[in-house]
């Protein structure tokens, strides 16, 4: 069960890094949050490093796996073949281009309500 719940607090950790920039549009605060989980989530794809949330789940099954969490889950719904490392980096970088776009949004409405209320 606790395996489980690291696999839900896993994958909330990879929704909020793809999509936290949603956030930070209604509440600028938790960009301070946001965008160091951008860095990280950014960093161990593009990197290649294997996220400490994985040994935890494989420890807590009792059995290892190869690859990490987005190969074991991720990937066989999102892909049918096995993680490469291009495919990696490109989430990585996926990841970098969604949230900029999001912060550039958001900024260009905040600079234009700024503007309007002038």
């Amino acid at each position: 069960m606790l395996a489980d719940l690291v696999v839900v607090a896993h994958a909330g950790f990879v929704v909020f890094v793809v999509l936290g920039g949603l956030l930070a549009l209604r509440w600028p605060w938790t960009m301070w949050l946001h965008l160091p989980a951008v860095a990280w989530g950014a960093l161990v794809e593009i990197a290649g490093w294997p996220c400490p949330l994985t040994p935890l789940e494989q420890r807590l099954r009792g059995e290892g796996y190869d690859g990490g969490f987005v190969d074991r889950y991720c990937l066989p719904v999102l892909y049918p073949e096995n993680l490469t490392r291009p495919v990696q980096v490109t989430l990585g970088l996926l990841v970098v281009a969604v949230n900029i776009a999001i912060y550039t949004v958001g900024r260009r409405r905040s600079v234009g309500g700024a503007a309007e209320r002038r």
